[in-house]
């Protein structure tokens, strides 16, 4: 979190111009590597957001190729549910990527707003809504790599905005390595990117199944004193079952948080379509409790080979 200090220096920008064209009205975010303005395009007088990395990491060669990374997956990517990027600027001195203004708040101050699980159909709505827009990545072949309510934004008609895909995995591209300014990322890790392990776009699955854990009962799945403790606990420890924790989350969605939240990728949902799918069929019965989940199904398939084979002798 930035200091009081640091805030007032950025705030003394408001009222000027970048590059002739950006009127940079309000200052209203500032992070680890870049700061954001609500501004004015002078050309259209559209309001727009305008986030420009700071010049003490301007010179890190792995900040501008995360910052690129950003402009250049959002770029790819045209999808409601994925904040827009309109313009890019990496060449000059001042290194900045012209986004869609979004007016809304992240699902991690909601959460922290209402200091409680939230409901049945917001958690439904806001998880749908994510898997729309991961499901566009994913066919372009862009794994985002850190999913977490801080990347979720929340506007008020109630439509999800995904943002920050500074360290996605782009196709034919070399991947970004994590950085300490991404400790915090560990709580929604999955255990092969904890592990440094390959990953693919199941990870993302798991992270958003973490997400999914933390909205519907209020409570992180894994808690630790230091960011190691809690990448062992990813790697090696079940979480607490959701129903323990808030008796009004339904068997159906339980089961599927956990299904997302597998340690093995092989035993998640195998896609964010398919993950919809099971999203679809609870929103339909919110009191379904699922036979088979994505894992089971393929369990039962092996078993019934073995059980064929063992007849036939």
């Amino acid at each position: 979190m930035a200091s009081k200090t640091e805030f007032d220096d950025y705030r003394k920008k408001e009222g000027t111009t970048l590059d002739n064209r950006y009127y940079l009205q309000k200052l209203i975010g500032v992070g680890g590597m870049a700061v954001v303005y609500m501004s004015k395009d002078m050309y259209t007088d559209r309001i727009v957001a305008v986030k420009i990395l700071k010049p003490e990491v301007a010179s890190d060669e792995i900040m501008v190729k995360r910052f690129r990374n950003e402009s250049e997956a959002e770029f790819m990517i045209k999808h409601r549910n994925i904040v827009g990027v309109l313009e890019v600027s990496l060449k000059g001195d001042i290194k900045y990527i012209v986004m869609e203004y979004v007016d809304g708040i992240t699902l991690k101050n909601y959460l922290k707003m209402k200091k409680q699980p939230l409901s049945y159909k917001e958690v439904m709505s806001y998880i749908s809504q994510t898997l729309l827009a991961l499901k566009a990545a994913h066919e372009l072949g862009i794994i985002h790599r850190d999913i977490k309510p801080q990347n979720i934004m929340l506007l008020n008609s109630g439509q999800v905005k995904v943002m920050d895909f500074g360290i996605a995995k782009l196709p034919n591209s070399e991947s970004l390595t994590m950085t300490n300014k991404a400790l915090g990322t560990v709580y929604y890790m999955s255990p092969e990117q904890a592990c440094g392990k390959g990953i693919d776009f199941r990870s993302d699955i798991y992270s958003l199944g973490v997400v999914m854990y933390e909205i519907a009962t209020g409570k992180m799945p894994f808690q630790g004193d230091t960011p190691v403790n809690i990448i062992m606990k990813q790697m090696n420890t079940e979480p607490i079952p959701p129903r323990n924790l808030n008796s009004k989350i339904s068997i159906g969605m339980e089961q599927i948080i956990l299904c997302a939240m597998s340690k093995k990728p092989s035993d998640r949902f195998q896609s964010a379509e398919k993950m919809l799918e099971y999203m679809q069929q609870l929103k339909d019965n919110p009191k379904i409790r699922f036979d088979k989940l994505p894992h089971q199904t393929r369990f039962v398939g092996f078993f019934k080979k073995v059980f064929s084979k063992a007849m036939k002798k």
